[in-house]
């Protein structure tokens, strides 16, 4: 019995810690670890928030906007909230779900008749539901906005030439232009457009006053600069392009304002002047709807969750006996992660300036432990040494790329040969040009350039143009007569015209 009471007793020690407001002290403790740990992973910039029982507890901006200069990030200082605006699109769907407008459970065939798949069972059976979980069947396409520059229309044309990954609701692969797909819903049936939509029945009830839909809306010069790191050297490079697929992940802000949006989604989609959703709609947000592979995190190899699931908008697992909600966002040289543990009220939001900056995983974990569940876990200490073994692997697999190089060999054809135009129904054209003895394509009218030169036999290899992108594989192969018939650029196949 007088074990029993001791239990007891340091049990409740010990959430009594977790429960109780921070002190100053514990506040600057964990101050100092964001900044530390920014610092080991080499952000030039990051801002962070922290919300518990409807109260910010935490906000700060920590480093510069650009590499370099001495303009410092502070908690108005706006970034791109990336995939991280699914669940504001998901929102707006709930929004049409409890005005009695469209069914989670309706066909998209009904409101996006454009969209067609290339199994007439998919276009017939794909459910609203289905473009919000990954769960068609339908494998990524984001080379549709990495190699393209074209309308979202005909982005869901061009769908019915890819192939799907597996049957319907079976498995999942992540897939943004089914969340532009839920845009284009959304605004067909308010008559307005997805951004005019989001500014509207979200941003402005719940005061986001430097928040934007997109990049290219924001009135704000207290913006963020992307960066890369290039030869081991952090580099400056260029904002994406507004996309076309916006639905899926072009919203811009600061985390003054994601304190709110994060303290809405917390307190079942309440704010000051009333709810977002009706508690039925909101809760289905959060319900479970498919299961998501061990792979799709590299942290899941530390966490080892009994369950990962996704809802509508939001990953899930289970963390220390208790359900989390989260979803992180990347952009070419920005990210954005924020997480939710329900049963304590905490949320957090953290924004970056560096391409894939995983300290991201950090500062989510930390927050759940440091500010409702206790423990001391360095996870800075493993998720470095996790990605550490990334990076490893990733150094080997180039070199055995190099190593694999097959020497002495000479292209089949002359380069003038390999020169024309391609083209492909699903992937566009792509022209390829011979200038200083080295092969030159152009992807869509620049949507996407290369210099190539002979790598072995009829495959070619060199940089992208937006250095960034780092280097690409194209090859070539003939036909029974000897002449150039197929080019595959990055995985990607054409068709020589």
């Amino acid at each position: 019995m007088k074990q029993l009471l001791t239990l007891i007793f340091t049990l409740y020690l010990l959430t009594g810690f977790a429960q109780k407001k921070p002190t100053a002290k514990q506040l600057q403790e964990f101050d100092a670890y964001v900044e530390q740990v920014r610092k080991e992973w080499e952000v030039p910039g990051l801002a962070i928030t922290v919300v518990k029982d409807n109260q910010v507890l935490f906000k700060k901006g920590y480093g510069v906007k650009e590499f370099g200069k001495n303009d410092p990030v502070d908690t108005q200082t706006q970034f791109a909230c990336a995939s991280t605006t699914k669940a504001m699109t998901v929102a707006l769907m709930g929004m049409l779900v409890d005005e009695g407008k469209i069914s989670w459970n309706d066909p998209v065939y009904k409101y996006l008749p454009e969209l067609q798949f290339s199994d007439p069972y998919l276009t017939r059976e794909v459910r609203v539901r289905d473009l919000l979980t990954h769960n068609t069947g339908v494998p990524g396409t984001d080379y549709f906005t990495g190699i393209m520059t074209i309308p979202a229309n005909e982005m869901f044309r061009r769908m019915v030439y890819v192939k799907p990954a597996y049957s319907l609701r079976s498995g999942f692969v992540y897939q943004n232009i089914m969340y532009s797909a839920a845009g284009r819903i959304i605004e067909r049936l308010y008559g307005k457009p997805w951004s005019t939509v989001m500014q509207e029945r979200i941003f402005d009830p719940l005061g986001m006053t430097q928040t934007a839909p997109k990049r290219g809306l924001s009135k704000s010069t207290n913006m963020t600069k992307p960066h890369y790191n290039v030869n081991d050297t952090i580099r400056v490079i260029d904002y994406g392009a507004d996309s076309e697929i916006g639905s899926a992940g072009a919203v811009w802000s600061c985390v003054d304002d994601m304190s709110k949006w994060v303290i809405c989604m917390l307190d079942s989609s309440k704010y000051g002047g009333g709810r977002l959703l009706k508690p039925a709609t909101w809760a289905e947000i959060f319900k479970p709807q498919t299961f998501f592979p061990e792979d799709e995190y590299a942290t899941m190899q530390l966490l080892k969750p009994n369950w990962r699931t996704y809802g509508l908008g939001w990953y899930q697992h289970d963390y220390r006996g208790h359900k989390v909600n989260f979803h992180t966002g990347s952009l070419s040289g920005l990210t954005a992660i924020t997480g939710q543990l329900p049963d304590e009220k905490l949320g957090v939001y953290v924004f970056g300036n560096y391409d894939h900056a995983e300290v991201r995983h950090v500062l989510l974990y930390k927050t759940l432990d440091f500010f409702a569940l206790g423990g001391n876990r360095d996870w800075n200490a493993e998720i470095k040494t996790l990605y550490a073994g990334i990076r490893e692997t990733g150094k080997k697999a180039a070199k055995s790329f190099q190593e694999n190089r097959v020497p002495n060999t000479s292209p089949s054809l002359p380069l003038n040969k390999y020169a024309g135009k391609y083209t492909s129904p699903l992937y566009g054209k792509a022209e390829v040009s011979v200038v200083n003895n080295q092969l030159i394509f152009n992807i869509n009218d620049n949507a996407l350039n290369a210099t190539l030169t002979h790598w072995h036999y009829d495959t070619f290899y060199g940089p992208y143009s937006k250095f960034w992108y780092g280097k690409m594989l194209a090859r070539f192969t003939l036909n029974n007569s000897g002449k150039v018939d197929t080019l595959v650029f990055d995985g990607l196949d054409f068709k020589k015209q």
